[in-house]
């Protein structure tokens, strides 16, 4: 079994680096007093500082103190040091730092690429044969077949899902949208032609598997397509041939695929009208199924299917997801009308950008639109938006290390909150033209690269100490070393909720609940949608 790096050490910094004029936090276990900023290369000593008090930190079961460098701005490699011999791992201050690593999360998504060879020019020794190109058997319908290959593999399985794979491709064209910059130079991809971003080229590619898995006859989704268990841990994907199996029409799967095509009409037309014209097209029919089906039930896995569920009891927050983006597209009344009424239910969270609600994303569709037509409803949104920044901004303000999760949201996929939250920071902070928040998501960001309880970088590849056996059968299964790059770990889970953890975690604290091992895949795995929120969060910072 592997392991590696375990257990929590040291001082805690951003191995990835500080860029000059951000703010620059070291977390140093114990009581606190002096520390020093050592050149890596020479071993002067060039900043002195005292940290802040201690405190006991709930989260990580640890008492910390803080030292803040952020005055000191010289480019150069470093350290942090104490009087009682405490270090930190290297790390630069330079006027970029984020570039590589941000390439590398984007990138990660042709690695999860399904129905079509990774050649060796673009994915490197990480390269394999196409897989799960047999059309799918529609369930219950067992003589009925489609051929719905393509898209991304949702994780560090090869199940493909509509409902986080929309989530994850708004998080890319919401990062496009807003730092269109970022992503100037090709990555490149098998399709970069000099004309559309790379990003937009690799959204495609998911954005016609979702296509493919309408419903030609009635407009619905079908939920998911996946065999009927999960393969074998180092099983690479075109050896995984079992059936394939298409899960029944939903509502939460159709609510996402109209959102997500309705906003892709609107990103896709300056590039390929014919494309942005498709997802219109399909988004529209979509919601005709949706006013068809009011009350449909929350999908739940058949009796003989035993991959991700993505289950959820209600589809409110989709429909609204769905209503904002095609009135913000079309501007058609019905649409807005829609959203209107959607907005005065209680049943999700407006401000909320997980699977299993996606209200966020509606009301920021509706609060970047230039259609608006109900200033109230907007001032009541942007009300709510600011008061949840508030919110993480307060708790980040009492964490040992910065962030935003209380002890008891350090769930499977914490990371992804981390990212969630920093990422609503940065939009709230857009649209209501202050910059407090940024210092709270600079800190989030520093926690991902491994200013955390554990010291380690939470993504493959990046940081002195990254992860390195994610719960992901690639890079389990390929022979090579090294895990693919670029992939985000899920990160410390209090559940238990695998063999490895339960046996291993039990009594750690919650953000100490997390082990590098492929064994344990309720801390360990790796998602599309985990990577996706990284790449908006850095696209702010290149």
């Amino acid at each position: 079994m592997k392991m590696k790096h375990e257990q929590p050490i040291g001082i805690a910094v951003n191995q990835l680096g500080y860029r000059s004029q951000d703010t620059k936090i070291a977390v140093i276990p114990g009581q606190g007093g002096r520390f020093h900023l050592v050149d890596d290369q020479n071993g002067e000593t060039v900043w002195h500082g005292s940290t802040s008090p201690a405190i006991v930190d709930a989260a990580s079961g640890q008492t910390v103190s803080r030292g803040d460098f952020t005055g000191y701005e010289a480019p150069g490699t470093y350290r942090i040091e104490t009087e009682d011999g405490q270090t930190s791992a290297p790390f630069v201050i330079a006027e970029s730092v984020y570039e590589d690593a941000h390439r590398a999360l984007l990138k990660a998504f042709y690695y999860f690429r399904c129905g079509m060879a990774l050649d060796e020019l673009h994915a490197g020794p990480w390269k394999h044969e196409a897989c799960h190109l047999t059309p799918a058997i529609v369930h219950g319908e067992e003589s009925r077949q489609v051929d719905a290959w393509g898209g991304w593999h949702d994780a560090g399985d090869y199940g493909k899902y509509v409902v986080p794979g929309a989530k994850a491709v708004a998080d890319l064209l919401l990062a496009f949208e807003l730092y269109p910059e970022a992503f100037a130079q090709p990555l490149p991809l098998p399709e970069s032609d000099g004309s559309m971003p790379d990003v937009l080229h690799e959204c495609r590619y998911e954005l016609e598997w979702m296509q493919r898995m309408q419903d030609e006859e009635s407009g619905g989704l079908f939920h998911k397509l996946t065999t009927l268990q999960f393969p074998g841990g180092d099983v690479m994907p075109e050896a995984d041939t079992a059936a394939l199996y298409l899960s029944p029409i939903s509502a939460t799967a159709t609510g996402c695929y109209a959102a997500i095509m309705a906003m892709s009409a609107r990103i896709y037309a300056p590039y390929d009208e014919p494309f942005a014209a498709s997802c219109l097209k399909a988004a529209e029919r979509a919601w005709a199924w949706l006013a068809e089906h009011p009350d449909m039930p929350g999908f739940r896995n058949p009796a003989d299917i035993a991959t991700g569920e993505y289950g959820d009891g209600q589809d409110a927050d989709e429909r609204y997801w769905a209503a904002a983006e095609l009135y913000r597209t079309t501007g058609e009344g019905r649409y807005h009308e829609a959203f209107q009424a959607l907005a005065k239910q209680n049943a999700f969270g407006k401000y909320e950008l997980g699977w299993a609600d996606m209200g966020g994303y509606g009301t920021f569709a509706y609060l970047m639109s230039e259609r608006e037509e109900d200033p109230e409803l907007a001032e009541v949104l942007m009300r709510g938006l600011i008061q949840r920044a508030d919110e993480l901004a307060a708790v980040s303000e009492r964490d040992g290390y910065g962030i935003s999760l209380h002890p008891d949201q350090y769930i499977w996929g914490s990371n992804m909150l981390v990212l969630n939250h920093a990422m609503l920071l940065l939009i709230a902070g857009r649209l209501s033209g202050t910059e407090d928040y940024e210092s709270h998501v600079h800190e989030h960001v520093h926690y991902l690269f491994g200013a955390n309880v554990m010291g380690m970088s939470y993504v493959t590849g990046y940081g002195a100490k990254p992860i390195l056996y994610p719960h992901h059968r690639p890079s389990e299964g390929d022979g090579v070393k090294a895990p693919v790059p670029g992939l985000v770990s899920g990160g410390p889970n209090k559940g238990l909720q695998d063999d490895y953890a339960l046996k291993h975690l039990a009594g750690k604290a919650p953000a100490a609940s997390f082990a590098d091992v492929m064994e344990s895949y309720s801390t360990n795995e790796v998602t599309i949608y985990w990577n996706s929120p990284a790449v908006l969060v850095l696209s702010h910072f290149v």
